[in-house]
């Protein structure tokens, strides 16, 4: 057991397997989940665990280098667009079609799926190294 942070061995599993490079995504409930991506399904009930408390506990275990939103976000759930934006300053991050996120989701390393209804309340997060 750790003494602080993550506490599902999942999700550290998860983390500790990430190499540069390598997708990993945090997903809302009704984001579709692709053929043979690990998906370590964190939703309770609706709304719990929220997308923005699952980012900011993997923000501080994970190495990131870069991420990637929907483009609908921003219109859609600007709230949400500018919490992701603010706690991932200063990364760079591209936007894509919904759609072509749900492509890039087939390569990912795993898919972590929240409670969160907020739409289009995905994020493809670019693995980096620490060194």
């Amino acid at each position: 057991m750790t003494k602080d942070g993550i506490l599902n061995p999942d999700l550290c599993d998860a983390i500790a397997r990430c190499g540069h490079t390598d997708y990993f995504v945090i997903a809302d409930p009704g984001l579709p989940l692709p053929e043979g991506v690990r998906v370590i399904d964190l939703s309770l009930v609706r709304g719990i665990p929220t997308f923005m408390d699952t980012l900011n506990a993997v923000k501080k275990q994970l190495v990131i280098e870069s991420y990637i939103l929907a483009e609908e976000m921003e219109p859609n759930s600007k709230a949400c667009f500018n919490e992701v934006c603010a706690a991932l300053a200063p990364l760079p991050y591209k936007t894509v079609s919904h759609e072509q996120l749900k492509e890039l989701t087939k390569k990912a390393k795993v898919i972590i799926r929240t409670g969160d209804p907020v739409p289009y309340a995905n994020v493809v997060l670019v693995c980096g190294v620490n060194f």
